[in-house]
């Protein structure tokens, strides 16, 4: 029962915490807001107790996070960024393994070299929903954006990979080589990017054998969906590859098989709004538990320091600072060297780098803050040896990186916004353009489809279809994708037209429903046939909604 009820707690915080953020008199990100309530619960006054275990965390929450990331990437942006997302994923990580592990070894007592390597692992997984839940949704350019998302999905993997490294080298399981540790990691990599395609494919081949045999029923396909990234992250993991990379190829295939795109109406819409809920309570449950972890994790470590006669304790403060600061230093200078490289050496074919101003870079290098992944590697960290040693200076890791991670999200909150300041977050009229663009020519097929059809019918005499009445029907059908398709000749006139259809159709969907609600309390309907009717207007509303 307890575990029970801590769940209701944890779950009912979440839906709070986003009330809480929107009646404050100031702005506070949920992310923050999030692990604030966390660590005030787990203050020992409340007592809200949490155990963290870090492989069922990554098991519980990342699969389904990382598959909905990948879900919503859309993949022709991703392979053409390709070079600058594998350039901060896999390169800028080796560079920061290599180079802040040195820095953490050399700067910060008590920490041998082989820790400080996993400690500089664990911080090179940036994280792009604690990023978007600190400066929100749609501020940050697009070109910006696009290659952040990607590098955060690519990261983990290569982060946590580094960090599987430098572990078994300090247990005594591995002895390290570049070359030994190159093949691996593109062995993991290659073969968790494989397993989460194949995955999927099979997914998608049972879907439709579940149509063809058992109807279509959503819900049952909505659970499948839901299982389809744990089944690729924990068969991936079981062949000894990569279960993360395993749950964004699922995700990024889902889009380009087409699962989706022959799946049923009902299963389309239930899905969406299914994993925007998972979504939310997911993410918020991530930062709350990054929260509730807080104030042991200082406390065990605040302590240990103590105790250890090599460790200063307010040092410990001061190395967090010089971490961060030398994670940006060395996430800026990789990112200005590819912007000189590519503006010098690749003009034929620039990266998009090659274009961006000091001001983008900059952006670019404070919206690199660190979030779940970091904790849950760190907290992965055995605590013993083979021989039955301590782990050395696990506390320090997990102290440094805890710390690590706050302030990140802390300098993010207060220096993005400062750089965000009128700048172009992305050419929204391009947009509309495209929009109008696409509804015209869809309009222009479907008009084609409907006189083929028309005259199908005609030709028919089974179908034995009145003349007049079909002409009619066709030809009010064929009025209204007219429009569409004249929409975009006449761009001011089409808009104002739709909008104004848009307002009239929301009003009279509105006082029918309020007239369903009046039929079915004075019992001239009974409440199945309200359900019913309710269902429909709250699909043409969505409908209507989603395109303003």
């Amino acid at each position: 029962m307890e575990i029970f009820f801590t769940i209701l707690i944890m779950t009912l915080v979440v839906s709070l915490s986003g009330v809480v953020t929107r009646v404050l008199p100031f702005q506070v990100p949920l992310p923050l807001m999030q692990i604030a309530i966390g660590a005030l619960l787990a203050w020992p006054t409340f007592g809200l107790h949490v155990e963290f275990d870090p492989e069922l965390f990554l098991v519980l929450f990342i699969p389904p996070l990382l598959f909905a990331d990948g879900w919503k990437t859309p993949t022709r942006e991703f392979l053409e960024h390709g070079r600058e997302i594998f350039g901060l994923a896999l390169a800028l990580v080796v560079v920061t393994v290599v180079g802040i592990g040195f820095l953490i070894y050399w700067t910060v007592q008590g920490i041998p070299l082989i820790p400080a390597f996993a400690l500089a692992a664990v911080l090179s997984p940036t994280d792009a929903v604690a990023l978007s839940g600190i400066v929100g949704e749609g501020r940050i350019p697009k070109k910006i954006m696009g290659i952040l998302q990607g590098e955060a999905l690519m990261n983990d993997a290569s982060g946590l990979v580094a960090l599987k490294f430098a572990v078994a080298v300090a247990m005594g399981t591995m002895v390290f080589t570049v070359g030994g540790a190159t093949l691996e990691f593109f062995k993991v990599a290659i073969g968790g990017i494989l397993a989460g395609f194949v995955v999927s494919w099979l997914y998608g081949r049972s879907l439709r054998f579940l149509s063809r045999w058992g109807g279509d029923e959503p819900a049952t396909q909505i659970v499948l969906l839901f299982l389809l990234p744990f089944a690729s992250y924990l068969i991936a993991e079981h062949i000894g590859v990569s279960g993360i990379l395993a749950a964004v190829a699922a995700g990024m295939t889902i889009t380009r098989s087409g699962v989706m795109r022959r799946a049923p109406l009902a299963m389309r819409l239930r899905a969406n709004s299914t994993w925007a809920m998972l979504e939310f309570v997911f993410n918020g449950m991530v930062f709350l538990l990054l929260g509730l972890q807080l104030p042991g994790i200082m406390e065990s470590s605040l302590v240990a320091a103590e105790a250890d006669p090599n460790v200063e304790v307010w040092m410990l403060f001061t190395d967090i600072v010089l971490i961060y600061l030398a994670l940006m230093l060395v996430r800026f200078g990789w990112l200005w060297t590819m912007k000189n490289f590519s503006v010098r050496f690749l003009k034929k074919k620039p990266m998009e780098f090659g274009s961006w101003t000091t001001r983008e870079l900059l952006i670019a290098s404070f919206a690199g803050v660190r979030g779940a992944i970091t904790l849950a590697g760190v907290l992965s960290i055995p605590l013993l040896l083979p021989t039955g040693d301590v782990f050395p200076a696990r506390y320090e890791l997990v102290f440094l990186a805890a710390g690590v991670i706050l302030f990140s999200l802390f300098v993010g909150v207060i220096m993005l916004p400062i750089l965000l300041q009128h700048i172009d977050v992305g050419d929204s009229t391009q947009q509309h353009k495209e929009e109008r663009i696409a509804r015209a020519a869809t309009a222009e097929v479907a008009i084609v489809a409907i006189q083929k059809m028309e005259e199908r019918l005609a030709a028919d005499a089974e179908e034995n279809i009145d003349n007049q009445l079909l002409t009619e029907v066709s030809s009010r059908v064929i009025g209204n994708l007219r429009r569409r398709a004249d929409g975009r000749n006449d761009v001011e006139s089409s808009l104002q037209e739709e909008n104004l259809e848009r307002r009239f159709r929301l009003a009279a969907l509105r006082s029918e429903r309020a007239e369903l609600y009046h039929l079915r309390a004075t019992r001239q309907i009974s409440n199945e046939t309200l359900q019913k009717l309710l269902h429909d207007l709250d699909l043409l509303e969505a409908l209507l909604i989603e395109n303003q």
